[in-house]
């Protein structure tokens, strides 16, 4: 659908990329990767149509429809949640005044639109009394996901998405891969929750080396490939070196000698064509980080006891109970509004609150707060912000460890007042790494930090010896590395013994927040039958079963994607061949193209048939 040849942008000396060649057909699923500052969010600015190439050309057919979302957006607060949603379709909708004049056809059509509206909003967590408040009450977050929904109504043929999940909760994140893979439309995406690009794309682009790599797999197995492409590349360069060393010996060894002076020649042109082979950013996620080891904590640092928090008439949560033991790792999962960064706060004593909680004996905090990016010293560099935070022999690895967080070269001399809000945070996030603390507090800190710093930052999570709760939606980030998971939902606060993906999958015992309180001198547990009744979520057979037939139905719709694009290939070949004036005059091969057509249509309703099983 979209045709890009030979593309190159320039911003400066060097070339952001150049050469760039490839091809988006319908229902590629791609995910755009690369290290920051390869050129990802240009590269969907120009497919948007958004900025022009330096060089090169994009074809997009006339009748294909391209949308696009960035990360960042001016958005307008004049209407509610509906009537802003509702825009997407038009001002002949909007208006309630004109029901009676339109035909029963178009108010059909109205309505399905409001009730398609209305599941696309549920789908990103709106609830249904969100729908008439003004856009002006929700935060930036929320504001973006009413963008969002009007992107999806519009149906568009390509979908331009970077970052679409910094913005969601785990419901909505799960909500918007079924929605992408139940279209069947072309996505490209950018994002660093591998969680979602796995279970959404298809495809794997790479922006390296002002090129691009195009893999056919999905982002794990482009990892897997991309390992060995480097390790290629690696060979290639060190036999290009020995090569370019034996050259430049004998240049200097024969260089007076007019016997030789032929070879001399041959091999100085050799030296000026010949074009050094480049080797792709080093992969820096085995960089092991270590929290600072701090004092023993209490056995129990952390001991809420019926604790609430309310706004005038709005309950946040109220009756939470939940006892932290010492070492322990937990998650604090939610749709956003929840009540998690709240709860948060009550922790640090930011707000008051009802109830009781406590903090235990010599219990030292370290917190990652969203803004925690704001409290920094603006006049400093950002390699002078972690030399001061630095202790001991880790200010020997201060290079290494703001590399790992994308602070290599150059970018460590920058002031901090120079900094996006993304690089703030992630100074922020080495700085806390820094501190001596026996308890840490992060709130959502994965959002600005891609795949490879996310690993660093999750293995020192790992192997931090204190106690530790995050609060995040990324799966990929949470899984293995939280052994048990508060949700927030309706005022409450339900704890999950088990990893994200035992509470996702269903099947893990739930309980009423009120585990493990006791004290410090006896570590007495109450009684366990405060606790809620399991939640049944099933036989293990029905599971096995339904486990089975999910298998299968993916089988059918993986088979009938490959027979939709076999037609599809095969079509375009024979449209190819019409096209010149010996198939133009052949009657045969139009009667072959329109049973081609018949089948594709018929393969298409078999794919959408066995989407809509799987959904279901």
């Amino acid at each position: 659908m979209i045709s890009v040849e030979n593309l190159k942008v320039e911003f400066g000396v060097e070339p952001l990329f150049e050469g760039v060649s490839f091809v988006i057909n319908p229902r590629d699923r791609i995910a755009l990767v690369g290290k920051n500052g390869a050129g990802k969010t240009t590269m969907l600015r120009i497919l948007a149509g958004l900025q022009a190439p330096t060089d090169g050309t994009i074809t997009v057919p006339r009748d294909t429809r391209v949308c696009y979302l960035p990360q960042v957006m001016r958005l307008a607060d004049t209407r509610t949640v509906r009537e802003e949603t509702m825009s997407t379709f038009g001002s002949e909708e909007q208006s309630s005044t004109h029901y009676s004049q339109i035909t029963n056809h178009l108010e059909n059509d109205y309505y399905q639109r409001v009730a398609e509206m209305e599941r696309t909003l549920k789908g990103l967590g709106f609830r249904a009394e969100d729908l008439d408040r003004p856009t002006s009450e929700f935060s930036g977050g929320w504001r973006m996901r009413i963008e969002l929904a009007k992107l999806l109504l519009q149906h568009p043929d390509i979908l331009l998405l970077d970052e679409p999940t910094n913005h969601l909760d785990i419901d909505s994140i799960q909500w918007l891969e079924s929605f992408l893979a139940r279209s069947g439309k072309a996505v490209m995406l950018v994002s660093h929750d591998r969680a979602f690009i796995n279970n959404v794309t298809n495809r794997t682009i790479e922006i390296s080396c002002g090129t691009i790599y195009d893999y056919r797999v999905k982002y794990d197995e482009f990892v897997r490939l991309r390992h060995e492409r480097r390790e290629q590349q690696l060979r290639a360069y060190e036999n290009q070196q020995r090569e370019i060393a034996e050259t430049r010996e004998f240049i200097e060894r024969f260089r007076y000698k007019p016997t030789k002076a032929v070879q001399v020649q041959s091999r100085i042109k050799w030296l000026e064509k010949i074009v050094p082979i480049k080797i792709d950013e080093e992969d820096r996620s085995q960089l092991r980080l270590k929290f600072q080891p701090a004092q023993r904590s209490g056995s129990y640092p952390v001991i809420c006891e019926d604790v609430g928090k309310a706004y005038d008439d709005h309950v946040v949560f109220s009756g939470v109970n939940l006892t932290l033991k010492r070492g322990e790792k937990v998650a604090f999962v939610g749709r956003n509004g929840e009540g998690k960064t709240t709860l948060i706060k009550c922790i640090m004593g930011e707000i008051p609150f009802e109830g009781k909680l406590t903090i235990g004996h010599n219990v030292t905090i370290g917190y990652f707060a969203q803004n925690q990016a704001q409290l920094l010293d603006e006049e400093l560099t950002v390699f002078d912000t972690i030399d001061r935070a630095a202790i001991g022999d880790i200010r020997l690895k201060i290079r290494d460890i703001l590399g790992a967080f994308m602070f290599g070269g150059e970018a460590s001399d920058k002031k901090v007042k120079v900094l996006s809000g993304g690089e703030r945070s992630r100074l922020a996030m080495i700085k806390l790494l820094l501190e001596s603390v026996n308890l840490l507090i992060l709130d959502e800190p994965t959002n600005h930090l891609d795949m490879r710093s996310k690993d660093v930052l999750k293995e020192a999570i790992r192997d931090f010896g204190g106690t530790v709760i995050v609060v995040s939606h990324d799966r990929e980030f949470l899984d293995g590395l939280v052994s048990k998971v508060y949700v927030f939902a309706d005022g409450h606060v339900r704890e999950h013994i088990g990893g994200i993906y035992d509470y996702l999958n269903g099947g893990q015992r739930v309980y009423e927040s009120t585990s493990q309180r006791g004290n410090e001198s006896t570590g007495q547990q109450v009684n366990k039958s405060t606790r809620q009744q399991e939640v049944d979520a099933g036989s293990y057979e029905a599971r096995k079963e339904q486990q089975r037939q999910r298998r299968k139905l993916e089988k059918a719709v993986e088979d009938a994607e490959k027979r939709v694009t076999k037609l599809e290939a095969e079509l375009k070949e024979m449209e190819g061949w019409i096209a010149t004036p010996t198939g133009a005059a052949n009657t045969a091969l139009y009667e072959s193209y329109a049973k081609l057509k018949e089948e594709l249509t018929a393969a298409e309703a078999v794919w959408e048939e066995a989407m809509t099983k799987l959904e279901a």
